[in-house]
């Protein structure tokens, strides 16, 4: 960790007084840089108590200007990755074994990383620049940079740094990571040891969620372009990660849901409820007005603060209860909430090991409900489930 804010402090304090402009070359996977870092400090770098190490950083332009396009001040950037307080280390939710840090203010997340994955983000660091600049509301990854540290006599270490999509004064009561898959996606934790740290997966989602029809068509519309950029890139085993906060002060019970219903179909007390949502809604959209006026980023936006509705539906251990425009077994029970969501885990493309994983498990399952299949039948299948787990609030 300490060398990880050292190498950060070092490369980020070096491009922060200027932004050199970008060139061709700046992408190259070639576009690499190593830097030592003796403990007892050198020309270039600090002293320090770690042992000595070797920091490389991958094409630290394009970052650069991603972090610019992304607006993370260079200053407050440092600052939340190397400042005194220390990172906080988070257990691995997925079966990668990756190790994740998050910074003490929840913006940043440092993930570490296969060397495979590395690849793929330089190879397709050109289309994934053009693709944030030409959509700013993309629901990808966004990425701050790439970096590998090396121990003397030790092993590599890379990683990369990105934005955490559940930095919300909210808290999270419930988190879900989708890709639309069926074979094995459940949690193995009895219902009663659920809480809002456990990630749960297809099988375990019990609501669809209702969005205000611009925000639907939006998201609709993001998501078809996020999924042909990624299939065009040849990415698969992607997720879907939804926060759900529910608008509640004073919840009840540990799952917390009962105390916040709005409504059981009474359609006078529906229709004043909605007024009033509408009038607490406004006013946020006014204070997001003057945010956008004074040149920065809308609190409400896609993915992010989004006002919805959650409509629960039965669990069940099928996809059965999924129709296109929402789920058919519903219980009534409506839940106003606060949505975060984006696309994560877009570091895998379809490559031998993945080929031989579906090859496998499709003598197990039906093949066209396992996670590893080709890029082109994971982007039509995730686009169809988003399409039915969000649904337009009329």
């Amino acid at each position: 960790m300490l060398n990880l804010q050292l190498g950060i402090r070092y490369c980020v304090g070096k491009h922060a007084s200027m932004l050199p402009d970008l060139k061709l070359t700046d992408f190259d996977p070639k576009e690499k840089f190593w830097t030592r870092f003796p403990s007892e400090g050198s020309k270039l770098t600090p002293p320090h108590q770690s042992f000595e190490f070797r920091w490389k950083d991958y094409c630290p332009v394009v970052f650069r200007h991603l972090r610019e396009l992304f607006q993370v001040d260079p200053a407050d950037y440092m600052l939340a990755i190397c400042g005194n307080d220390a990172l906080r280390e988070l257990s691995s939710p997925g079966k990668s074994g990756s190790f994740f840090y998050l910074t003490q203010d929840d913006r940043f997340m440092i993930k570490t990383v296969k060397k495979s994955e590395v690849k793929v983000l330089v190879r397709m660091l050109p289309s994934y620049y053009q693709h944030v600049c030409r959509y700013e509301n993309s629901l990808v990854t966004k990425f701050y940079g790439v970096h590998c540290v090396k121990p003397v006599g030790g092993q590599k270490t890379r990683f990369i740094v990105m934005g955490n999509l559940f930095c919300s004064e909210y808290r999270i009561h419930r988190r879900f990571d989708l890709k639309g898959s069926s074979h094995g996606r459940s949690t193995d934790k009895p219902e009663e040891e659920i809480d809002d740290t456990t990630t749960l997966k297809d099988l375990d989602l019990n609501f669809v969620f209702r969005l205000q029809r611009n925000w639907f068509e939006e998201l609709m519309k993001q998501i078809d372009l996020d999924c042909e950029f990624l299939e065009a890139e040849r990415i698969m085993d992607y997720s879907l990660l939804i926060g759900v906060h529910f608008r509640d002060d004073n919840r009840g019970d540990k799952m917390g849901l009962s105390p916040f219903l709005l409504r059981t179909g009474n359609k006078d007390s529906y229709q004043n409820e909605k007024f009033m949502r509408g009038c607490r809604f406004l006013e946020a959209e006014l204070q997001d007005m003057d945010r956008v006026l004074s040149g920065r980023k809308p609190l409400i936006r896609l993915g992010a603060n989004m006002p919805a509705r959650a409509e629960r539906m039965a669990r069940r251990s099928d996809f059965d209860q999924y129709t296109q425009g929402g789920a058919s077994s519903k219980s009534g029970e409506v839940y106003e909430v606060v949505l975060y969501f984006g696309i994560i885990d877009i570091l895998q493309d379809y490559d031998i090991s993945k080929k031989l994983e579906h090859a496998y498990k499709s003598l197990q399952a039906d093949p066209t409900l396992i996670s590893a299949v080709g890029p082109k039948h994971y982007s039509k299948r995730f686009r169809d489930f988003i399409g039915r787990i969000f649904i337009e609030d009329r």
